[in-house]
């Protein structure tokens, strides 16, 4: 690989000069090149996989050769579930795992190798590096399949092919809210997806469920995403996204096609939450680490099947409040027993990892892990969550 890496140059201007004609595959050569700017004797780049349970090791030519990292079992896991630098502990090959973060989205994980045990590092340089390097894999995965099939272990249904590719960014955060989402199975999703965005101070999110299963479903999905961003850009009121998407969904499909879904707006100054519930799971809160009683909230038709308006509903938050959006394939997840998940082993396990510190994208993960846990390692339907922490802005410290 050419690349136009200078030797006055420090590391992160020397990559980014470099970054102008660099492909997806050459990444992690020029990565690795660039170690001995940052006082390192080698570099290498992990991404973590659909599943979030292993991270993949990006190869190429200069390169050390590295085996998969396992996110529960590691110190690269480490560095990725608690989204902070883990050094190797002393006696061993002085080692920096450093994570790799879009944004609040976790990639990975960079792993720096070291002479001396001391670690000798500029740690700012290094984040500031870190950072660069995440911004190069999102951007080198928008046109090539590198760093995509790096990330799978097996291969992937159409229909998730195409939930994968509506989704946004499984994690945001700012002072004042953060989101997490995912979704299950990963590699065979149909109907399930999730969509959010946050324009100034007001955050709009949406959780939905096709019926069916399978390309019907996701074709189905698809059809009510791109009504709601369209009426949400188009700054309509819930209840208008909500009609608009109805509308599309009964134009393209039959009676027996349709979707249940929850629509909500959060505004970010005064926490009032307002949704509209389509025959859907109403959202969850939990505060002070428990959950509250169910909101005495009307629900309407799914959509695609309306007959009216959809009513609105309303919640004031209180800051550090967190709301749970999720897929009946959440709490209906029956164990060999016959036992569901339910909405309070939900809650509880929220609950839990508030406690134990896990910020909203590790607390999902794990959740997620649970679910499958209680089915004995297969899903009998799509399971979708999004997690949403309201802020009063004046935390210490935004953990994500």
């Amino acid at each position: 690989m050419t690349s136009p890496i200078s030797q006055g140059q420090d590391p992160v201007q020397a990559l980014l000069r470099a970054s102008h004609h660099l492909r997806a595959d050459q990444l992690g050569t020029a990565v690795s090149r660039l170690a001995p700017r940052l006082g390192a004797r080698l570099a290498v780049v992990y991404l973590a996989d659909y599943e979030q349970q292993s991270l993949v090791p990006l190869t190429g030519p200069e390169v050390p050769d590295r085996d998969a990292q396992d996110v529960d079992g590691s110190l690269a896991g480490a560095a990725f579930r608690r989204v902070e630098s883990v050094p190797a502990p002393a006696g061993a090959a002085p080692t920096l795992w450093v994570p790799l973060l879009d944004g609040s989205q976790r990639l990975g994980v960079l792993e720096l190798g070291f002479d001396d045990e001391h670690l000798r590092h500029d740690a700012e340089e290094v984040r500031a590096f870190a950072a660069l390097v995440a911004e190069l894999c999102v951007t080198r995965d928008a046109y090539s399949d590198v760093l995509t099939r790096l990330r799978r272990n097996r291969p992937m249904t159409i229909a998730a092919e195409i939930q994968w590719q509506l989704i946004p960014p499984l994690t945001f955060g700012t002072e004042r809210i953060v989101i997490a989402g995912t979704l299950e199975p990963a590699y065979e999703i149909g109907g399930d997806t999730f969509d959010y965005a946050v324009n100034g101070p007001v955050a709009d999110l949406m959780m939905l469920d096709a019926v069916g299963h399978g390309l019907p479903a996701a074709l189905l999905s698809t059809v009510a995403v791109g009504a709601y961003r369209s009426g949400r850009r188009a700054e309509l009121s819930l209840s208008d996204i909500a009609a608009r998407i109805d509308r599309a969904i009964a134009a393209q499909f039959t009676a027996s096609q349709f979707a249940t879904g929850l629509l909500a707006r959060l505004d970010l100054e005064s926490g009032v939450l307002s949704w509209v519930n389509a025959g859907h799971p109403s959202p969850l809160v939990v505060r002070d680490g428990v959950l509250l009683a169910a909101h005495p909230c009307r629900s309407s038709l799914p959509f695609g099947l309306q007959t009216g308006p959809a009513h609105v509903c309303s919640l004031d938050l209180r800051p550090g409040d967190r709301v749970l959006l999720y897929t009946d394939g959440i709490v209906e997840a029956r164990s060999p027993q016959g036992e569901f998940f339910g909405e309070e082993r939900l809650a509880d396990f929220v609950v839990r990892a508030e406690a134990a510190g896990d910020p909203p994208p590790e607390t999902l993960r794990r959740l997620m892990r649970d679910v499958l846990d209680h089915q004995a390692g297969k899903l009998q339907d799509d399971a979708s969550i999004v997690l949403v922490e309201w802020r009063s802005g004046r935390e210490k410290q935004l953990q994500l």
